[in-house]
């Protein structure tokens, strides 16, 4: 009888055991969470910036050719150039307006 007595215990205790290891890993899933929603909000706001960057270097770009043209034709060109990449400008935040609608 002492040995089913003794080995209950050995359950009981094995299972407190595993109950605070269950606890603990639970915080830690927890933490791990905030820390990949966090990350989230990072990668969403560099994604931002980086979005950012890249439409100042496109104008960037337009002013350079607009400024380093002196041929009335190549002017011309660059004219019509510019109001096409201004419009796929306006429908691109046309696409952003619409998807944060």
């Amino acid at each position: 009888m002492a040995t089913l007595s003794s080995q209950m215990n050995l359950i009981v205790e094995k299972t407190k055991n595993l109950i605070q290891m269950c606890e603990v890993l639970q915080e830690e899933n927890d933490l791990l969470k905030l820390e990949v929603q966090s990350l989230k909000v990072a990668f969403d706001a560099s994604n931002d910036k980086s979005k950012q960057l890249e439409e100042r270097v496109k104008a960037l770009a337009v002013a350079r050719t607009l400024d380093s043209e002196t041929d009335k034709e190549a002017i011309n060109e660059k004219i019509l150039d510019t109001k096409q990449k201004i419009n796929d400008f306006v429908r691109e935040i046309d696409k952003c307006i619409s998807l944060l609608k």
